[in-house]
């Protein structure tokens, strides 16, 4: 039986005529009849409310406006990936309110380390190759990579 929050195919001569999610379902008045809230997935949306058997609810076939009709529940198709190998990122709100995204793939991790300043200093220069790829002018100092220490060192030279 469909459900509140149910995504519904609802079908008008054996033809798909739209989706449909179902916001509520109450008994009505009548015994063994119910009443069921869609809301009609189309531009622009629509509700609608139909009083309808539980058998009708169900998938059983019914007839309006002498037209033969059923509701089908949509069933979410399943991934066609393997979800050991990657995890579907997962949402959270933090403390402050801001939405976080964490995701974990396998095989994919990658390290960082803490250098200090003088390996930073040592690892910036670039190769001669890197800077005749860079250059075409000649002036490799001009644009030379610099820490921010050996900017101020140069600055206070000045």
């Amino acid at each position: 039986m469909a459900i509140e929050n149910d995504i519904v195919l609802v079908y008008l001569e054996d033809t798909p005529v739209f989706f449909a999610r179902v916001e509520s379902i109450w008994p009505d008045v009548k015994r063994d009849w119910f009443n069921i809230e869609l809301l009609v997935l189309q531009i622009p949306l629509k509700v609608v409310v139909w009083t309808l058997k539980d058998l009708y609810i169900n998938g059983g076939e019914f007839f309006m406006g002498g037209k033969r009709m059923r509701i089908e529940v949509v069933e979410s198709p399943e991934d066609d990936f393997d979800e050991e190998e990657e995890e579907k990122p997962k949402v959270s709100r933090n403390s402050n309110g801001f939405y976080e995204i964490s995701a974990k793939k396998k095989n994919t991790v990658e390290k960082h380390s803490i250098m200090e300043p003088s390996e930073i200093e040592e690892s910036e220069s670039l190769s001669a190759l890197d800077e005749e790829k860079l250059h075409t002018d000649g002036d490799a100092e001009k644009s030379r990579i610099v820490s921010f220490n050996e900017f101020l060192k140069k600055k206070n030279q000045e």
